[in-house]
């Protein structure tokens, strides 16, 4: 099957401020059989034009002209029930890591092939998170970023999961049920998007407890994600 037969029935939505810039990528998500719904130029303008109608993805600028904040438009996105895909500049590390904070599944910089923003839309639309090297590169490179500030049942949580343990066996070992201690992973995993490290699998989350101490170093092949 082609990508473009695999990327049928995926609904689209834009937002950025630049006319040409919607154009551009509705031709582009058109051209590769995605079916844009709407376009806007802010966030606001969206969610009226959607009018209740849920999507697969919003492609949203991150600096848009009416002066909004990052956190409104990635959270106003979101409450359409879309996943959000951030096309914009990829220097603007801050609001890469606030956008990340948000919930934004990735961003993409506007510098990237047509053919990688296209990718990436069918990525966060199969409800994946975007990690791509751009903006990776971009949050490692910036000093601002920090360790994840963890409570001590939050560091035992991830000492226990990123070893190796199946969520059941972490919450049984700790005496919690297992509710609670997928409430524990998610807010570790919501700390570290805020310091800009994001750590969507488990061998993220390994990397992640390696660097701050939680736990010992770990060779190449662990690193990676082999045994």
């Amino acid at each position: 099957m082609s990508e473009k037969a695999e990327a049928t029935g995926v609904t689209v939505a834009i937002v950025d401020d630049h006319e040409s810039v919607r154009l551009g990528l509705t031709a582009a998500c058109v051209d590769a059989g995605y079916e844009v719904v709407t376009t806007a130029s802010t966030a606001a303008e969206l969610v009226s034009a959607l009018a209740g109608r849920t999507i697969d993805v919003i492609v949203l600028d991150l600096s848009l002209g009416d002066g909004s904040s990052v956190t409104d438009n990635v959270k106003a996105a979101l409450d359409t029930g879309a996943a959000v895909l951030v096309h914009s500049i990829a220097d603007r590390v801050a609001s890469v890591r606030e956008a990340l904070a948000a919930g934004a599944a990735g961003v993409i910089p506007k510098s990237s092939p047509t053919t990688t923003v296209m990718a990436a839309i069918a990525t966060v639309a199969r409800g994946d998170v975007l990690n791509n090297l751009e903006w990776a590169t971009a949050i490692d490179a910036d000093r601002e970023f920090a360790k994840a500030q963890l409570g001590r049942r939050e560091r035992d949580v991830l000492h226990l999961y990123a070893s190796g343990l199946p969520l059941k066996l972490v919450a049984g070992q700790l005496g919690i049920a297992h509710s609670t201690a997928r409430e524990y992973l998610d807010r570790i995993r919501v700390k570290y998007v805020e310091v800009g490290r994001p750590a969507p699998t488990k061998v993220d989350l390994l990397r992640r407890a390696v660097e701050d101490g939680i736990l010992p170093g770990l060779d190449h092949d662990q690193a990676n994600g082999r045994p």
